[in-house]
């Protein structure tokens, strides 16, 4: 025989039961989205130097909307912040492409035709 539990405890104990079940499920978790209002740069510094030195060349230029796509899929919280760094390293990309590309041509020379034959190998010395 168990021992006798006074009516008083009995409800007391199921009103306890069934107010901690209605408080945890009436109060809805709201989602927070910690990424919101940061700036592209500091998106990329907190979530992906500790793999990556620098945002340059990881595009690789691909189209915006895959990148967004993988970043969304792997590597951000949200659409948000997956559009907003996929716009980041797009933009970084294109404006250090133009400047490597300026700085990586010959001067050309005076009189130089960009259609011009090319020039025969120079000699060997001692042949």
């Amino acid at each position: 025989m168990g021992l006798p539990v006074s009516r008083g405890r009995g409800a007391l104990a199921g009103l306890l039961v069934f107010g901690a079940l209605a408080a945890l499920t009436g109060a809805a978790a709201v989602a927070q989205n910690l990424d919101q209002g940061k700036s592209p740069a500091k998106l990329f510094a907190d979530g992906c130097t500790s793999c990556h030195r620098s945002p340059r060349g990881l595009a690789k230029g691909r189209f915006s909307f895959t990148l967004y796509l993988f970043l969304r899929e792997h590597y951000s919280s949200g659409s948000e912040s997956a559009w907003t760094l996929a716009s980041y390293l797009a933009s970084v990309d294109a404006g250090s492409g133009g400047a490597k590309r300026a700085a990586g041509k010959p001067a050309s020379r005076a009189g130089a035709s960009p259609r011009s034959a090319p020039r025969p190998p120079a000699p060997i010395p001692g042949r």
